[in-house]
């Protein structure tokens, strides 16, 4: 039996055409036969210093057989045997999407271990200038910044999972610049815009609870539509944030967890919801806290909740902003009240306070301003003239 060569041995040799080739084991089969890495060039001198620098890169990396198959292939394996049931179905409903018109038409067949970052740069340079060609067109839809951004998410899992699995050495998307991701600008209500949409939903016998309690708790969209009254603490009036509804392709329900494993949360309501909703309890026909007011053994559909709420912008005159928009005025009203950006972090179900105060620094800007002035009053009081 022939002895295991260890990955990094190399060899040289002049081939018949008179270049050089070097060859590098950097893995091993499952029957123990070597898997080579080559190197060519036109002098033993150049492909001495080339040999050098793959040796040093190929540094205790033990690659599989597997290895040598095709992007294209791997991320089908990576999408179908890896995230399949950790994420969300549309999620993976978009990853395949992104995989099947963006990378696969260009890196598709490039085999798994040769893809270099400059070859993901020019992908992305190529998607924000032309997009996918599409059927009968000449050039594609040019993509966003933030499209590019999620096509780079997506392809720096699945090659983090394939240095992971030993299929590659190290992850090439790393080291490609990325665009920086736009996100829409974002949307509140102002205090007298604010009065105006409560005074409407005041008279709004079906929805009022819905969009007071998100007005209160400024839960996701999906969060408040998956409320059931298992998760409604009427006693200590705390609701417990633990399922999400998705609208799936066809138009079908489905519930879910949370989007992070810190949107599984506990909030503390205010005393004004709380009694909203034990009012609510006592008349409930259905477990869910929102129900279909058609079909009340089902959820609210996230679809209605959104059209209702720009009808009710439209009649009203405001601006027709988003959902989470909701969500964001009130966590801006809640920064601009005192609420510390920890609490609010929790209350919201991000991960990091850092985040939260990321997300709302045009609130963040003016409670400084208004930290600062109260410190120079403060200290003018205290310290008098000195100070000037």
């Amino acid at each position: 039996m022939a002895k295991r060569r260890p990955s990094g041995d190399g060899m040289v040799r002049k081939r018949d055409d008179g270049r050089w080739e070097g060859r590098i084991v950097v893995g091993h089969k499952e029957n123990g036969d070597s898997i080579f890495h080559y190197v060519y060039a036109p002098t033993q001198k150049e492909l001495s210093v080339k040999l050098r620098q793959e040796i040093n890169a190929y540094q205790g990396v033990d690659l599989t057989e597997d290895s040598s198959m095709t992007l294209g292939d791997w991320l089908d394996r990576w999408l179908d045997g890896y995230m399949a049931g950790t994420v969300r179905p549309s999620t993976l409903q978009a990853y395949r999407r992104y995989a099947d018109l963006y990378i696969k038409p260009t890196l598709g067949d490039r085999p798994l271990n040769q893809i270099t970052p400059a070859e993901i740069q020019k992908l992305y340079a190529h998607l924000k200038k032309r997009g996918r060609v599409r059927k009968h067109e000449k050039y594609g839809q040019q993509l966003s910044d933030s499209m590019v951004h999620c096509i780079h998410t997506l392809l720096h899992g699945a090659m983090g999972a394939a240095e992971q699995f030993r299929l590659i050495p190290r992850n090439p998307v790393a080291e490609v610049t990325v665009p920086k991701r736009k996100l829409p600008p974002k949307q509140i209500l102002n205090v007298e815009q604010l009065d105006t949409f409560m005074a409407a939903i005041q008279v709004d016998d079906i929805w009022h609870d819905f969009f007071y309690t998100e007005l209160t708790t400024g839960l996701r969209l999906g969060e408040i539509c998956g409320l059931r009254w298992e998760d409604f603490d009427a006693e200590h009036g705390v609701l417990n944030i633990q399922r999400t509804v998705h609208v799936e392709k066809g138009g079908v329900l489905t519930t879910g967890d949370t989007k992070t494993y810190a949107g599984t949360r506990k909030i503390v309501l205010p005393a004004s919801t709380v009694q909203c909703l034990r009012e609510r309890k006592e008349a409930a026909l259905t477990d869910w806290i929102f129900p279909n007011p058609l079909k009340p053994e089902l959820p609210v559909n996230p679809r209605a909740a959104y059209s209702r709420l720009k009808v009710l912008l439209k009649d009203t005159g405001l601006p027709s902003i988003r959902f989470h928009d909701l969500r964001h005025t009130f966590s801006t009203h809640a920064l601009s009240s005192g609420v510390d950006a920890k609490t609010l972090s929790g209350i919201l179900g991000h991960s990091r306070a850092s985040f939260t105060l990321d997300t709302y620094t045009h609130v963040t800007g003016d409670m400084q301003k208004r930290a600062s002035e109260v410190v120079g009053d403060f200290l003018t009081e205290l310290l008098g003239k000195e100070l000037k």
